[in-house]
């Protein structure tokens, strides 16, 4: 044992040692090993400018649902899950007859496009605002997990604890910067002019991931190569289209996959419930400030989308500063399955103080930090549990889980909010519900990290992951 540590000591220091000047400065962040840096930085550029694509149309929908009410914003969430069920189905068929940067290019050019259609529907004066916001709850869920699928076929899952980390302060900076930008665009551009510059950043985010793929697929090309010279069968391609079962039939057949499915379930419905406390409050509150004489309805609007980007600003830069000094530290000390917990039980006292005092500003201040341990620690944990999954897994049962799945959710909390609005529930009663729905979400919890460590341990066994990932992952 002690020779094998020994052994493995020198190995990394070796490895630490051929670092390049890259390499070096994104170890900062987390452990990166030579030949790993530039594949990470183009991915983390990626998914920068994915967030930041998504938080302008993201501050965009705001004041164009919230016209019509905060009920109507969350009765359309029923709208979203709806659609991802048959977008979610078409993606499985596509995945089966193309590669997968195909099928990467043929998706994020199909958003694209749609974002230019609503820009032409509201040049002529077509109201698009229940549309978009029923686009924007699909193309959110698609386009990012899309991109985590890709990240977490390229990388090994010794890879993907390490680097993971990294990619995810690429979404979190992204986050902030596109929250910021929004605020500053809102009033010159207009919400439909943001549609617009959210679809050149796709565009360059899609351009980033072709040019990893290319890099990966070079390197994978060579280890096949030496894989067949030593006799040894060599990996699928990478770039070859996914088997013919669909997503929901490989969740269906897997415990840890239903309960990746049932922590993303609660998770999204809480949070949904939660947002609409939130906007909840929120209207009420404008109603208190309209200044004498002001239009009311272009004052909320204003002052609603200028709220919203300060609000997911604060969420963002808190996010980027748990991102950058904890998370990386979190997973690799604690591991993947005590992560998993974290948010839970912080949101459990969270919610206890608020329905104590249901306040605007106490509201305020835990969903900033509710939305900040999830796009965080909650994040990058979830996407690390992905990591132990096939390739048909990753992308299609991935699918289906961060889109019906969540989207259920949201269905859900719809519910919840039609139930509640027609029982003339308090704020204080939405409190009480999320705080019923927190206490079922942490024995899902420990079942997943049980199933877990039974997954990990069979990789193990099976040769396809080292021991010491284990214990490095021990709860």
């Amino acid at each position: 044992m002690a020779i094998n540590e020994t052994k493995d000591t020198e190995e990394h220091e070796q490895a630490h040692a051929q670092r390049g000047p890259l390499e070096k400065v994104l170890s900062v962040f987390a452990d990166t090993h030579p030949g790993e840096g530039v594949s990470a930085l183009l991915l983390t550029v990626s998914v920068f400018l994915i967030l930041l694509a998504y938080y302008l149309c993201k501050t965009a929908r705001e004041p164009l649902i919230l016209a019509s009410g905060a009920e109507i914003k969350s009765y359309a969430s029923v709208g979203q899950t709806l659609l991802l069920i048959p977008a979610t189905y078409l993606y499985g068929l596509l995945s089966q007859k193309v590669g997968r940067i195909q099928l990467i290019t043929i998706v994020t050019l199909l958003f694209v496009s749609n974002l230019f259609i609503f820009f032409g529907l509201s040049v002529a004066g077509v109201p698009i605002g229940l549309a978009f916001y029923l686009w924007v709850g699909v193309f959110s869920v698609m386009i990012i997990a899309q991109f985590w699928s890709f990240a977490a076929d390229v990388y090994t899952e010794a890879q993907g604890k390490r680097l993971f980390a990294i990619l995810g302060i690429g979404s979190t900076v992204g986050a902030v910067a596109g929250a910021a930008l929004a605020g500053v665009l809102i009033k010159p551009l207009g919400v439909y002019g943001m549609m617009v510059t959210s679809a050149a950043f796709l565009l360059g985010s899609l351009g980033l991931t072709i040019l990893v793929s290319r890099r990966e697929l070079r390197g994978a090309e060579e280890r096949a190569k030496k894989a067949k010279e030593g006799g040894e069968k060599p990996d699928e391609s990478a770039n070859s289209p996914l088997g013919a079962k669909g997503g929901f039939s490989l969740l269906l057949a897997d415990r840890y996959l239903m309960l990746v499915a049932a922590l993303s379930f609660v998770l999204n419905t809480v949070k949904t419930n939660g947002e609409y406390i939130l906007d909840r409050s929120l209207l009420d509150h404008v109603k208190t400030i309209i200044p004498a004489g002001a239009n009311a309805h272009q004052f909320s609007q204003v002052y609603i989308g200028q709220f919203k980007a300060e609000y997911f600003l604060w969420v963002n830069i808190a996010t980027v500063v748990l991102q950058v000094f904890i998370v990386s530290r979190i997973i690799k000390h604690l591991g993947v399955r005590v992560a998993i917990f974290i948010g839970p039980i912080l949101l459990l006292a969270g919610y206890s103080g608020a329905a104590f005092a249901p306040v605007f500003a106490l509201i305020y201040g835990l969903k900033i930090a509710e939305n900040t341990l999830d796009y965080s620690l909650g994040n990058t944990a979830r996407q690390t549990l992905w990591l132990l999954t096939s390739r048909d897994e990753k992308y299609k049962a991935k699918s289906v889980i961060d889109a019906a799945i969540v989207r259920a959710g949201d269905a859900v909390a719809s519910g919840i909010t039609f139930v509640g609005v027609s029982l003339h529930f308090a704020t204080r009663g939405f409190i009480l519900v999320n705080l019923g729905l927190i206490l079922v979400w942490m024995p899902t919890m420990w079942l997943l990290a049980s199933e877990h460590r039974k997954r990990e341990a069979k990789l193990v066994a099976e040769g396809k992951a080292a021991p010491k990932q284990v214990a490095a992952a021990a709860v």
